[in-house]
């Protein structure tokens, strides 16, 4: 017998998304992933300044509105011709890299560790931590009461498996407390370059408005320090906790199979040997990215035309009332094939031959540690893996570029804007694959379109009826309860979605 289960909104995650999906003998047989929003972002920039680009894109995020600055400058760059100096590129990438790891860790303790960490049991906590003892009396009051604080974090609860071992709770638990203190240090390194966080002031095209000084530096490096134990001690040994308490993980959620990145993080500044590298993992395949075969379709998406096109071409109109479709987000696709983004296919196009050695060791020696084959990587648990490692890559980078930076040398190129031309800015967020393109006409913004991670992630179906890369992790899944339905909130949080960003 055939039930449909809906969850509108998920909870947990960036935004407004919708998930229904049929079940079948207890397993989902179709999945249907929504945003039930419209913002217009793209048609609010046509006919403006391009230097206001920076500043309104980054408004269609707080927490990743560093990358959509940063997509932006790139894409105006390739339109102006303009290159930064050395000290511009490194305060990027050291701005950018700190909201990454606020991004990942976020993740992991506020948004996807109450579906593994069993809260309840803190209860019984018999220690003497302070802010264990807190959190345990202001759990016990909320049991006693049946209410939820507002914004409360963790109750109510799904009815489900989680950790069994006390210890290993409280000790998660601990960390999740020391989690949003980690997420502000790290909103502190970043506005170090960017004047302020969230929406950094400072990024223009040529480089950034701010100094780079031996103090300034010296901050960071204090920052990066405190984190580093943190993601050490702290942050990975809690993901292979979670990863050999729950091994049924490493076999659901499983997407397309198809990766995609497009390269983030130099190694010195301007150069094209990359952290992550570019590239697409096609059908098990390592290609070149070729950024000309990108195209979104809107067969099932709340938008009257566009389908196919460029993002260049592209100029979608609203449809609230279009038949058949069911979602605010397009469906981007690579050649007419759906990708995956993220830290999972980071990881899996870094790990092929020859892009990225370090990285490839390190996976390998992760999966040894939790016991898994490479193959396991497709599925909630890799994400989680991936996301974790990546960071650990990110703060010995960071150390790098910090002792590459030349402190009072000039930050940025001056410029003028032209009167015609486009470009495109390809990087990554801490979700995935992000890219801007701008096109320019009478020194004012003729057509702007963002192509995001989670509009790749979690797109409708496509033209053909290919369904996007969410529904596709979500087929298959075994559902327990169809009153608590849990199993499709891990799988849907693990990819991080934020729909704010992907119905921009």
């Amino acid at each position: 017998m055939s039930k449909t289960i809906e969850l509108s909104p998920v909870t947990r995650i960036e935004g407004h998304l919708a998930i229904k999906v049929e079940v079948e003998d207890g397993k989902v047989a179709k999945a249907f992933v929504a945003g039930e929003m419209f913002r217009g972002f793209e048609k609010i920039l046509r006919g403006r300044d391009p230097l206001d680009a920076q500043h309104v894109t980054q408004r269609i995020c707080g927490v990743c509105p560093v990358e959509h600055g940063v997509a932006s400058v790139l894409a105006q760059e390739m339109a102006y011709k303009l290159t930064p100096p050395a000290n511009g590129f490194l305060a990027r990438y050291l701005l950018q890299a700190a909201n990454f790891l606020m991004s990942h860790i976020t993740h992991f303790y506020i948004l996807s560790g109450p579906d593994f960490v069993d809260v309840a049991m803190i209860a019984d906590y018999k220690g003497s931590d302070p802010a264990l003892v807190a959190l345990r009396n202001w759990v016990k009051s909320q049991l006693a009461s049946r209410t939820v604080v507002p914004g409360g974090p963790f109750l109510p609860r799904y009815a489900a498996k989680y950790l069994q071992d006390a210890d290993a709770n409280f000790t998660v638990l601990r960390h999740y407390l020391e989690a949003i203190e980690m997420r502000t240090l790290e909103h502190r390194m970043g506005a170090i370059f960017a004047g302020k966080l969230p929406h950094a002031a400072t990024l223009v095209p040529g480089g950034i408005t701010e100094k780079v000084t031996a103090l300034k530096l010296g901050e960071y490096r204090a920052g990066l320090d405190t984190l580093r134990d943190f993601i050490e001690q702290s942050y990975l040994p809690d993901v292979i906790a979670v990863a050999k308490a729950f091994p049924e993980y490493f076999t659901v959620g499983k997407g397309c199979g198809n990766y995609m990145s497009y390269g983030v993080f130099p190694v010195t500044a301007g150069s094209d040997t990359k952290l992550f590298p570019s590239g697409v993992l096609l059908e098990g395949k390592l290609q070149p990215l070729n950024p000309d075969v990108i195209a979104e379709d809107v067969g099932s998406s709340l938008y009257s035309s566009g389908s196919g096109l460029s993002p260049y071409a592209g100029e979608t109109e609203a449809a609230p009332d279009k038949v058949n479709a069911y979602s605010w987000l397009k469906a981007p696709r690579y050649n007419g094939k759906v990708m995956e983004v993220g830290p999972l296919a980071r990881a899996m196009v870094g790990c092929q031959d020859g892009q990225n050695a370090a990285l490839k060791s390190a996976v390998n020696a992760l999966l040894k540690e939790i016991g898994r084959e490479a193959g396991d990587l497709n599925s909630v648990l890799g994400r989680h893996a991936a996301r974790a490692l990546e960071c650990k890559f990110i703060v010995d980078q960071c150390a790098q570029w910090l002792d590459q930076a030349t402190p009072d040398e000039p930050t940025f190129t001056d410029f003028s804007v032209p009167e015609s031309g486009c470009g495109h800015g390809l990087t990554e967020a801490a979700r995935g694959s992000l890219g801007h393109w701008i096109d320019i006409g009478d020194s004012k913004i003729r057509n702007y379109q963002c192509v995001v991670p989670t509009t790749w992630n979690c797109s409708p179906r496509d033209d053909r009826g290919v369904p996007g890369t969410v529904e596709q992790a979500l087929v298959g899944l075994p559902i327990a309860d169809a009153q608590n339905p849990i199993e499709a909130a891990r799988v849907v949080r693990s990819f991080d979605p934020c729909l704010a960003c992907a119905v921009h």
